[in-house]
């Protein structure tokens, strides 16, 4: 009997633990997709209803030609960045009249777009212009018309950049001249990077407002979308304000910290090199109710801010249309999981590919809802726990009669 109901209990649990299939019925909401392009790869973006009525990780989105799936691959639009560093053998280095110049090795790489120098100096700002050579001496040379500038503002606490931006080059050597500021002593190293780039998609997910203006802060609150994630907090200031670094710490509804960092744009010029930089975004995590940001000015007056914006990096659902124009997105399904499709596994982002359009939030009026799938004894305590006490009543009694029974016999 014991074999039996362990058995059962077994039965039972495994058939809470298989994951749910989808079924159009199931979903509380549908959307229409307008497909603007059905012979290439399309895109819609979550937008705040979905994040809204759909499950936490977005698991439960499902595409339908009529009652079939289509696959699809959800992607975060985050940056994305790809390299392969080295580095570079400095060569020749030596001070030329008023400024240092040196060649680079860079056959440790095939191709190259940064140049990231080492200087043991602070406090500098200067300019570094570059030639590419595919010899020492003599053979092809190139000449990027476009200087980087180069600065350590540790004085001012305003930061420091040593990197050099070029064209994806080839050239086996670089030859590098440093305008005056910079000994050949300090250049200590040199490391050469093709980097390749991805810029990341936002949008605007609340606003933000300056709530008290305290001595040396300034607190600014957040109202936020309903269950939308915030990824970064988006400060536009406002246009003339510059040469400044302010610190900045961002609170949740619960007062806990979620976000820590500081906010600077810089424009100065020294010795007739100009530097122009701007870092302008604190990046958060989590989905929250509400936000405080707290800027610390210091002795220095607030900032004016033109709009501090929160914002969620785009989550896009990339599919094939392959002809069709019209689709459904459906959502709203809590028990469902994640899909897995062969086209996820395989998936690879078109740089072509086009929005479609997501239409109107709707009722999915085929909505019923799940059956009551929960093992029988959480759909019917009540009768469990009767039955409980019932075999509870009968034990008890049964050890009544059986001390009696053994009162008697000792008699």
């Amino acid at each position: 009997m014991k074999v039996l109901a362990a058995r059962f209990l077994c039965v039972l649990a495994l058939a809470a633990l298989t994951d749910p299939e989808a079924s159009i019925s199931y979903f509380s909401h549908v959307r229409d997709v307008a497909i603007g392009a059905p012979d290439q790869q399309n895109y819609v973006v979550v937008d705040q209803y979905v994040w809204k009525e759909a499950g936490e990780d977005l698991g439960d989105l499902r595409l339908y030609d009529g009652t079939s799936q289509v696959p699809y691959e959800l992607e975060t639009e985050q940056a994305g960045t790809s390299s392969h560093e080295a580095e570079a053998k400095i060569l020749n280095l030596v001070r030329r009249g008023d400024h240092t110049e040196f060649d680079l090795d860079v056959s440790p790489v095939e191709e190259y777009n940064r140049i990231h120098l080492t200087l043991d100096r602070k406090d500098f700002l200067v300019t570094a212009t570059v030639e590419g050579r595919d010899a020492l001496a003599g053979g092809t040379l190139a000449s990027w018309p476009n200087p980087s500038t180069l600065f350590d503002f540790s004085r001012e606490k305003l930061g420091a950049n040593s990197t050099i931006s070029l064209p994806t080059w080839s050239f086996r050597y670089v030859h590098v001249r440093l305008s005056p500021g910079i000994l050949p002593t300090e250049v200590k190293k040199a490391e050469v990077t093709e980097l390749q780039e991805k810029k990341a998609q936002w949008t605007d997910a609340g606003t933000c407002r300056v709530g008290d203006q305290q001595k040396r802060s300034t607190i600014l609150s957040c109202h936020l979308l309903a269950r939308v994630p915030i990824d970064r907090i988006r400060f536009d200031v406002a246009t003339g304000q510059i040469n400044f670094r302010r610190a900045v710490s961002v609170a949740n509804e619960k007062g806990a910290q979620v976000g820590v960092g500081s906010i600077s744009r810089i424009q100065m010029k020294r010795g007739g090199a100009t530097v122009d930089y701007e870092d302008l975004d604190i990046r958060i995590f989590g989905e929250h109710s509400g936000l405080t940001i707290t800027v610390d000015n210091g002795d220095d007056p607030p900032l004016r801010f033109d709009a501090v914006r929160p914002q969620s990096m785009e989550r896009r659902l990339y599919f094939e249309p392959q002809g069709r124009t019209n689709l459904k997105l459906y959502y709203g399904d809590p028990k469902l999981a994640a899909p897995v499709y062969d086209y996820a596994k395989f998936f690879r982002e078109d740089a072509g590919a086009l929005r479609a359009q997501l239409g109107a939030e709707m009722r999915n009026a085929a909505f019923t809802g799940r059956p009551d799938d929960r093992p029988w004894s959480e759909r019917h305590k009540g009768v469990l726990w009767v039955a409980m006490l019932l075999v509870v009543a009968v034990l008890t009694l049964l050890a009544v009669r059986g001390l009696r029974t053994e009162s008697g016999a000792s008699r």
